[in-house]
Formats: structure tokens, sequence, C-alpha cells
């Protein structure tokens, strides 16, 4: 950090951690566009591994990603064979999306590249102050949630 920064700031949680926060975002997107992919997309792979096949909305609510943006990202992992949208037999107005073998390929791939990830953003820390961190972190969210 630079040495002119107030000291009142480098004691201050939420600043350090929207900090901390551009670095990450910055060193996550800049390893997946090296990989041709987003975050979007380990975010709905990773969401369809874990609930299976799901609805765009539900997806969107699983991920916190804007129903606009689901559906870009959809067509995006439809085209690279990595998920299928179907009608769903319930109702027709509505899609349902399930992860190919190519898609579960691809999800541990990108894993494998967020935990690389991880190391390098949060390498000043060991694995027992990570995990309380993330933890913390966790904390936070849900309160907020």
């Amino acid at each position: 950090m630079d040495e002119k920064t107030p000291s009142v700031l480098l004691t201050t949680p939420s600043w350090l951690l929207t900090q901390t926060a551009m670095h990450a975002q910055r060193i996550v997107a800049e390893a997946f566009a090296a990989e041709n992919s987003r975050g979007y997309h380990f975010r709905l792979l990773a969401t369809l591994t874990e609930f299976g096949p799901s609805s765009q909305a539900a997806l969107g609510r699983h991920t916190g990603i804007d129903r606009s943006d689901i559906v870009a990202t959809v067509n995006e992992l439809v085209a690279a064979g990595y998920v299928e949208r179907s009608p769903d037999p319930a109702d027709g107005r509505r899609n349902i999306i399930t992860l190919t073998t190519a898609g579960k390929r691809r999800h541990r791939h990108l894993g494998e590249l967020v935990e690389t990830v991880q190391d390098e953003i949060f390498a000043p820390l060991s694995a027992g102050e990570r995990a309380t961190l993330a933890g913390l972190l966790a904390k936070v969210l849900a309160h907020h949630s």
C-alpha cells in the first residue's frame, strides 16, 4: 500500500475489504480470461454440478447473477458444449439447463484454476488464517443476505 494512505483506512475493515476485493477481482478475471472463460461460467457450472439440472431462474437465484446475464452466459455455455438447454416438461415456457460431460470436465478444470488463484491472492496467509478469513467473511455475508 501507498505510504500516504491515511492510517484510519488501514484499520477500517470495510475499506480493506474493498481494496482487497478489487485486487482479487482483477486476478480472478485475468486467470479466467487466459482460459477463454469468465467468472459467470464457473458460477453456473458449479451450481449445476452441485444442484443438478435447473431452470434459468433457479440458476440466477443460486448464483446472484442477473436474469439477462444468465441468458447470455447460458448461451455461451451452450455454444461451447458445456450445457444443454431443453424445454421443461412441466412448463413449456421455461428452459431446463443441464450440464454435459464436457461441462463437468470444464468445471473441474476451472475449479483447479480457482484454487490456484486463491493461492496467489492469499499467499501471505497460512491455511488456518485463510479458513478463519473465509469463515468470518461468510458470517458477515450471511448477516447481510
